[in-house]
């Protein structure tokens, strides 16, 4: 029963709902020009890139190097590789991190105009916050893949939302090309093969083309997993795909073994001993660590326990390189962390999981809050990579500033409130009776929530910079689903009308 009406997709190309609808095309025009004149604007208060001190100069080596293994995810620096082959000042990189962003955002938006006929108070609003959104600003500007990331992750649920309501094999081409790239740049893209699959579950193909549309994007990624793989098996000796999950299961595992008493820890596997002793030696003299709660240190401080054993373990290997030394803690990091949760799951759960949930919702602004992290120099590496004419970085602002997300993170959590009303408001007015098209984003958006939320949550540092994606989607939904309730609720005004004039 359709009584909320959909975009006539049927009527018109997308070309012609873009740029043969006279208003469609004016709010493109002025899109783009708010985008052109914003950016100027930003890049006259801040005119070098920014750059997170450590991260955004590991990108670059990485680039330099052309490593197909490392530290990070491969996919930002081939990008950075392959820009510096046509410009090598850094406002080209920002400049075109700044538009995949905005063009991939208006891509998802004009796409659920084109399926779902929104009402034009949520539509201006919605454009407006996404034009004028100062996270973009700063994603943009950063030399990190965030930006990146962000930008594929917009057009790959767009994709999705194609592949629902008017798949093509070129649509599912795209998108299993969009879905690996998003692989290659941060593995939080792990959960994006599952969301695909009730996607591709939603659609009208047949089962032969469901499976296949999915299978493409998955042969993608299994043949970049495997190559990384074998080249890790070359370097350490172990198949492995990213040490950098290892590291994380020991990182999060030691954020509430830390917080356990002497007389309550119980004898670990002889194959952990060491490295266990090493931790609780660590932990008895170092009563006060100063750490947030669910932090990320112990992957990296080098006076942090898992630091000290891999180093203890290549003291005598001189031609060992740190990356090597790193990789091959991996899958012993990662059997060490999961038998702690597993040991002391009330632990994980009480100082980990919950800590990392509350961060969920009101995400620390993190590397976004200082421009250059508060440095007014950079390395080198980054004077060679842009060309600078020296190793100054300055922005026109007191102190570097940015000031404009500073009540960013209670914006999210706001949001993030009112999609989880609005999606069990959904549920008990029974909304799916009222418009089956639109039943099925609900349930797309509504399993990627959960899902995208449970991931990061148990498993990932939780940051405004890593939220862009999800907030974005939930500041979407949220307006959509008001939008659909208020329309719902005039056709429900109207029916008690005739129904008292048939009286």
């Amino acid at each position: 029963m359709n009584i909320l009406p959909n975009a006539p997709a049927s009527e018109q190309t997308f070309v012609q709902f873009l740029f043969h609808n006279r208003r469609n095309r004016t709010i493109l025009y002025l899109a783009a020009t708010a985008i052109v004149l914003q950016f100027v604007l930003f890049k006259y208060l801040y005119p070098f890139a920014n750059f997170i001190h450590a991260d955004s100069f590991t990108y670059l080596r990485i680039a330099a190097q052309n490593s197909t293994i490392e530290f990070y995810p491969i996919g930002y620096p081939k990008f950075l590789r392959l820009l510096s082959i046509f410009a090598k000042p850094d406002w080209v990189l920002v400049s075109l991190q700044y538009l995949l962003i905005q063009f991939s955002t208006l891509f998802l938006l004009f796409t659920l105009f084109y399926f779902y006929k929104t009402g034009k108070l949520a539509q201006t609003i919605l454009l407006f916050f996404m034009v004028f959104n100062p996270l973009f600003l700063q994603l943009g500007n950063m030399v990190s893949s965030d930006a990146l990331f962000l930008a594929l992750s917009m057009t790959w649920f767009a994709l999705l939302v194609w592949i629902i309501y008017k798949p093509s094999n070129k649509i599912i081409g795209w998108h299993a090309v969009v879905l690996f790239l998003a692989f290659t740049v941060r593995y939080n893209a792990l959960i994006y093969p599952v969301v695909a699959l009730v996607a591709f579950g939603l659609s009208k193909l047949p089962l032969r083309k469901k499976v296949l549309g999915l299978g493409l994007g998955l042969v993608f990624i299994g043949w970049f997993v495997g190559l990384s793989m074998f080249q890790y098996k070359k370097l350490t000796g172990y198949w492995q795909f990213s040490p950098f999950s290892g590291w994380q299961w020991a990182n999060n595992a030691m954020n509430a073994y830390r917080e356990i008493d002497i007389v309550d820890r119980e004898p670990v596997p002889i194959q952990f001993r060491a490295l266990d002793n090493m931790t609780r030696n660590f932990f008895d003299t170092h009563p006060d660590l100063g750490l947030v709660k669910a932090s990320p240190a112990f992957m990296w401080s080098a006076r942090f326990p898992l630091m000290r054993y891999r180093d203890s373990l290549f003291e005598k290997d001189l031609s060992a390189t740190d990356f090597k030394k790193w990789a091959s803690m991996g899958p012993l990091y990662s059997s060490y962390g999961k038998y702690i949760i597993k040991k002391y799951p009330m632990h994980f759960i009480r100082h980990f999981i919950g800590a990392n949930a509350w961060k969920y919702f009101v995400p620390p602004i993190e590397y976004l809050e200082n421009y250059n992290w508060g440095y007014p120099i950079v390395p080198e590496s980054a004077v060679q990579w842009f060309g600078y004419s020296n190793n100054k970085v300055k922005a026109r602002t007191k102190d570097g500033d940015l000031w404009t997300l500073r009540y960013y993170p209670f914006l999210v959590s706001i949001i993030n409130m009112i999609l989880v009303l609005m999606l069990l408001s959904y549920l008990l007015l029974k909304g799916w009776q009222y418009n089956a098209a639109f039943n099925k984003i609900i349930l797309l958006v509504g399993f990627f929530w959960i899902a995208y939320a449970g991931f990061n949550i148990f498993a990932a540092p939780t940051v405004l910079r890593y939220q862009a994606f999800p907030s974005s989607l939930s500041i979407t939904f949220s307006l959509l689903l008001i939008d659909w309730m208020g329309r719902l609720i005039q056709y429900l005004k109207g029916q008690n009308q005739q129904q008292s004039l048939a009286l």
